[in-house]
């Protein structure tokens, strides 16, 4: 399978890489790499996370992530990383 990563999860994550790394640059290195650790694990196993709290669709799961949600959808071959939020921002 395929990941995808779209824009507006592109500028979240930034976001909070840059964030995490004005206080400790090892950290944010550390959130990183276990991230994107967790995505190549999504080629083989695309459903190990939860269905969506967000969506009703079963295509739609949450990958909880040191306090962050990252939803993704699966869709045919591939896996689209749609965003990342800390869920209290979604409230």
């Amino acid at each position: 399978m395929k990941i995808l990563k779209k824009r507006k999860f592109l500028k979240h994550f930034t976001q909070i890489f840059e964030y995490i790394a004005k206080d400790k640059p090892s950290a944010a290195k550390h959130f990183k790499e276990t991230l994107y650790d967790k995505f190549e694990n999504l080629k083989t196993f695309p459903k190990m996370y939860r269905k969506s709290i967000y969506f009703d669709d079963e295509s739609y799961r949450d990958l909880i992530h040191q306090g962050y949600t990252v939803v993704y959808k699966i869709e045919n071959d591939k896996i689209i990383i749609l965003d990342i939020f800390k869920w209290i921002d979604k409230y």
